[in-house]
């Protein structure tokens, strides 16, 4: 219904010739597109591949989350909620791309999915859809488990994931891999049929310490403050504020090496420097689990390839928060909700196609670059103009392009519709 409105107050009807629709319209081409959505994925793919030269070996996986307004949304349930919206059911989005993260195909799942149930789906979208033989399914830790590895194999694909910090650390207990493999350099272990690459990231574990001291100092300020509140207060519960600030550090996880007691009606931290040190004993350390055999990968390339990944999470957010806003879904149909989100994905195509060519676009001596979105709004100081020299005649006039649209122009390739096309534009007005 807001898109109705929206078309009222801008040129849809002068420049696609859409004067009359209204909102079961639009829902009637959601569900065509919807029913179309394999054709066109398809179709995309088959362009995608002749651009690039060759067929895709390389594949990115990520799972989403978008929650919902209303409760009836065929997709809809409670589940791993990564908007932070309590209370809302939510529906779950896969993202496939491409290894350069050029968007393959999406789809829906119910809210309540977790993660590594909708790889299979994904096997099978790679498989029927795009006819790929040889594939390296690339997916975040946890994405991958053990059905997910065997759903590849039973394929012939072949998968790159990370393990999770619990993973890592009974490798370590069983001497699999030692603490001093982990170095800047990429190094390799192997363990049964799997390659295991090991490396650290000093920028990341200088972060991850400085955030937990930050938590530290933080949980100290709540521990002053309602020691203070309670001597100022013979109301005050103490036994209250233990509960309260051991549930905010088993929030912030630093219950493990932070502990809270009373002495009297004071509250008194003590900070277990050996527990400390043993939950900072990754920082910045990770492992990648692979059965990419090494003539095909070695171990620096299969690094490179897992951090690919950021690709589809800048995607995300692209699609989320970041431009697009696919949050909040409104509709309640599946066919809606596919094309919702099918919608989503083909303007982030657009969004990229578009970043892509603006690169090379230099709007000022000192080589400024445009953003998509600083283009959208220059593009959006557009206006067409409608003059009314009688009652029952109108004429639509364009206003001379700037210098800068001109450039967003030609860099994306659009020719704009000349000022001729509007400025005969003259049709006669219905009298009511």
């Amino acid at each position: 219904m807001s898109a109705v409105r929206w078309a009222q107050d801008h040129c849809v009807g002068e420049l696609l010739g859409l004067y009359d629709f209204d909102e079961n319209d639009l829902y009637e081409a959601m569900d065509r597109l919807a029913q179309s959505q394999e054709r066109i994925e398809k179709t995309l793919y088959r362009a995608y591949v002749n651009k690039k030269g060759s067929p895709n070996i390389l594949v990115l996986y990520d799972v989403t989350s978008s929650y919902l307004e209303g409760q009836l949304n065929e997709f809809a349930a409670y589940g791993f909620n990564r908007d932070k919206k309590k209370g809302k059911k939510q529906i779950v989005i896969g993202l496939l791309t491409g290894a350069d993260g050029e968007p393959l195909a999406v789809k829906v799942f119910k809210g309540n999915s977790s993660d590594p149930t909708t790889v299979s789906d994904q096997i099978e979208t790679l498989k029927k859809r795009f006819s790929i033989e040889e594939v390296v399914f690339v997916g975040d830790r946890g994405m991958v488990k053990s059905n997910a590895k065997q759903s590849l194999s039973q394929d012939g694909f072949k998968y790159i994931t990370a393990l999770t910090n619990p993973q890592v650390r009974k490798l370590l207990r069983e001497n699999i891999i030692q603490l001093n493999l982990f170095d800047t350099t990429v190094c390799e272990a192997q363990h049964g049929n799997t390659r295991l690459i090991l490396r650290k990231n000093d920028s990341v574990r200088r972060k991850e310490e400085k955030r937990r001291q930050d938590k530290i100092l933080r949980f100290q300020e709540l521990i002053e403050q309602r020691n203070f509140f309670v001597s100022e207060s013979t109301k005050a519960d103490p036994e209250a504020g233990l509960r309260k600030l051991l549930d905010w550090a088993g929030r912030y996880k630093i219950s493990s090496f932070a502990s809270l007691s009373l002495d009297g009606r004071r509250l008194v931290l003590t900070i277990d420097e050996q527990a400390k040190a043993d939950a900072a004993l990754l920082d910045g350390c990770y492992v990648l689990e692979t059965d990419v055999v090494v003539e095909l990968m070695d171990a620096r390339t299969i690094d490179e390839r897992y951090r690919s990944l950021q690709q589809v999470e800048r995607d995300f957010r692209t699609l989320k928060t970041g431009f697009l806003e696919v949050r909040p879904v409104f509709v309640r149909k599946k066919l809606r909700t596919r094309a919702h989100v099918l919608i989503a994905m083909l303007a982030l195509k657009i969004v990229r196609d578009a970043q892509e060519h603006l690169k090379t676009a230099s709007v000022s001596d000192e080589n400024e670059r445009l953003s998509f979105q600083d283009a959208l709004r220059t593009m959006s100081r557009l206006c067409l103009h409608r003059y009314r020299p009688r009652d029952d005649v109108e004429f639509l006039r364009l206003p001379p392009f700037d210098n800068r649209q001109v450039l967003i122009c030609n860099t994306l390739g659009i020719r704009p519709p000349s000022q001729k096309q509007f400025s005969v534009g003259r049709r006669q007005i219905k009298s009511q």
